[in-house]
């Protein structure tokens, strides 16, 4: 997993000097996530395991490397982000004689986004006010911090895929909605086998674009 990770990041330093010699924008976006933890098992014996979702948010630097001509571009994105989610830890014995109780689950992430993007301008020129785009790609999250379960092993790095749409506003202003799955997993018990958890996160994000 390490090599492929330094591999992905060796793909994206490589690329930055052709982008920046075509038509590349950078930008700042922010935003709120809506996230939670789907595991493996619902159910634990006779009581079901459950998790809520959680709020959170996530800020970062975006780039936007545009394919001339036919209205595709390429997204490259380093971001923060916190998920997480709360679980009902104290309704199991295995964890309440461990002193756990309904724990809220912080992780907090870097994530490294990378899109492909279909912005439709063919609107006699309307485009330059308003222009709806849809996107969809991979993202890399290497995992930055928790709060302390002991309960759980966290994987350190985890990969998604993205799928999303939004609207890009006078050329400089992108409003989107995102929905990502975790596709390797997040986290899993220490004293059970075979049972982990996957984010699922929904995201909004307001984007300017220099």
């Amino acid at each position: 997993m390490k090599k492929l990770f330094l591999g992905l990041l060796l793909t994206i330093m490589l690329s930055i000097p052709t982008a920046l010699s075509a038509q590349m924008r950078w930008g700042v976006t922010a935003g709120a996530d809506i996230s939670n933890l789907k595991w493996s098992q619902q159910y634990f014996r006779t009581t079901e395991f459950t998790s809520t979702k959680s709020l959170g948010y996530f800020a970062g630097i975006i780039g936007e490397y545009t394919i001339p001509g036919i209205g595709f571009a390429i997204d490259l994105g380093l971001q923060y982000a916190q998920r997480g989610a709360s679980m009902n830890l104290g309704d199991f014995k295995i964890w309440s004689d461990d002193g756990y109780g309904d724990e809220r689950s912080y992780l907090h992430y870097i994530d490294i986004p990378i899109h492909l993007r279909f912005k439709y301008s063919n609107m006699n020129g309307f485009e330059r006010k308003l222009a709806p785009f849809v996107f969809a790609g991979p993202c890399v999250s290497i995992l930055a911090a928790h709060n302390k379960l002991e309960a759980f092993d966290y994987k350190p790095v985890s990969f998604g895929v993205d799928a999303g749409a939004g609207v890009e506003l006078f050329r400089k202003y992108q409003v989107s909605f995102c929905y990502s799955v975790d596709v390797t997993g997040a986290m899993k018990a220490v004293k059970l086998d075979n049972f982990h958890s996957s984010n699922r996160t929904w995201k909004v994000a307001l984007t300017y674009l220099f």
